[in-house]
């Protein structure tokens, strides 16, 4: 049996019974992405990974954005639609993708009925990620991977061409509107999967009304409500013989490439597509680094980094780019000069927050610290080979006759400085005396 759909994605076979859907052709999407859905947007990353000629898959979305796809049919294994060349030549297009086996739908279908609300969310036209991970849980896959859509077209291309890839995507507009477009693609209709799921509830509700009547509260194993349990001290007299958990994936060497953003679409007033590629990479690689330090020995003991303010993430940003233009947005961003941006990057590098605050804050350390410095800074040179030091406020004490000075920073540590061009910057790491501190950059040796 066919069901045709002529309302476009908006109506998305309801009220279509077969094993067999046919939608007609969408109008072009212009400004607007295929997917807007967690599922649709899966489905897209599929073909996009599968694809080994990323030129054919831009292609192929230009065709879909601007029309070129006729009316799409869709039955269990295999979507078809007639996609036109610019020039108006047509060819018929196939993707194929494997249906589940019988084993696989009992298990599907077992696992909705447990959870009124995936069976609610399948009516909405809705598909939880919680409702997929359940799924693979147990063993089925309801979203495609790399390699799953298979591509079939009468332009005799032997790997995924402009037209077959013209039709994935707008298929992925259909997906958003109804999820049911793609467990029929993997092989029941929606009607015969609302009939399954209607008789496996009614068995299910049956099963429970006799397990009620016949055991009754006398068994030890039933909570008060009826709800199945078992004796705690059962659960841990088991747990010897438990499985071990799986050794945890190895740790990549580097993080992963960051989400393309370039489309034929322009983006939304007010989003910078290449800022946002550069923040992703940038949480990708600090996301890598937290699995690292997490999986270090020891890391329990770890102090945890405190947040950062913006100004001061500007500045991290900053010192992990090498790009000009990104630290000459960096440093309007923030109110900076472009030269106090790289004073900033510079104290970053040496000592991260703290060095910052070292070179942008001033404060009063107490007396007594400053005591203890001037004793320690005393006692680490032989009388005449001693700097001469002057003493400023905040803590900042300049080497008479060089541009070299110390700064004492919250963190109870001294830190080198020297001027260059007329302004001071962080000359090297702290050290917890002044006289290792001096002795970094030179001072006194």
């Amino acid at each position: 049996m066919t069901g045709t759909d002529s309302g476009g994605a908006g109506g998305a076979g309801r009220g279509t019974d077969g094993n067999e859907r046919t939608f007609a052709a969408l109008p072009p999407a212009q400004g607007r992405a295929f997917a807007q859905t967690w599922w649709g947007r899966a489905w897209l990353k599929a073909l996009e990974d599968t694809a080994l000629d990323l030129g054919q898959l831009k292609k192929g979305r230009k065709q879909a954005r601007d029309g070129a796809v006729g009316a799409v049919s869709v039955r269990p294994g295999r979507i078809t639609a007639v996609v036109r060349d610019r020039d108006g030549t047509a060819h018929r297009s196939d993707v194929l993708l494997q249906q589940l086996s019988t084993e696989e739908w009992d298990r599907f279908l077992d696992m909705v009925v447990e959870r009124a609300g995936h069976i609610a969310a399948l009516l909405d036209r809705d598909m939880p990620p919680h409702l997929v991970e359940e799924a693979a849980s147990a063993g089925v896959e309801l979203l495609p991977g790399i390699g799953d859509l298979e591509p079939e077209c009468a332009c005799d291309a032997w790997d995924l061409c402009l037209h077959t890839a013209a039709l994935c995507y707008q298929v992925a507009r259909l997906l958003d509107e109804d999820p049911f477009v793609l467990l029929l693609m993997r092989g029941r209709g929606e009607r015969q999967l609302l009939d399954e799921l209607q008789v496996r509830s009614a068995r299910a509700a049956r099963t429970r009304r006799g397990e009620d009547a016949g055991e009754g509260s006398g068994s030890g194993h039933e909570a008060a409500d009826g709800a199945a349990g078992i004796r705690a001290d059962e659960a841990f007299a088991a747990r010897d013989i438990l499985p071990p958990l799986p050794p945890p994936p190895p740790v990549p060497q580097e993080p992963g490439l960051p989400p393309s953003l370039d489309t034929e679409a322009a983006p939304p007033p007010g989003i910078d597509a290449d800022a946002l590629e550069f923040l992703a990479a940038d949480a990708a690689g600090r996301a890598l680094r937290l699995l690292v330090d997490a999986l270090s020995a020891g890391h329990e003991r770890q102090p945890l980094d405190r947040e950062l303010t913006p100004g001061q993430d500007a500045v991290r940003l900053a010192a992990s780019c090498g790009d000009p233009l990104i630290a000459v947005r960096l440093a309007e961003g923030t109110g900076r000069q472009r030269a106090e941006l790289d004073l900033a990057v510079e104290a970053w590098r040496h000592g991260g927050a703290a060095a910052l605050a070292v070179l942008e804050e001033e404060w009063q350390p107490e007396p007594e610290a400053l005591a203890r410095a001037k004793a320690d800074l005393a006692g680490a040179w032989e009388d005449g080979e001693r700097p001469q030091v002057r003493a400023g406020v905040a803590g900042r004490w300049t080497v008479v006759g060089a541009d070299v000075q110390l700064r004492y920073g919250r963190d109870g540590r001294w830190w080198p400085y020297r001027k260059v061009r007329g302004r001071w910057g962080a000359a090297g790491p702290s050290a917890a005396d002044p006289a290792s501190a001096l002795a970094g950059v030179g001072a006194g040796a």
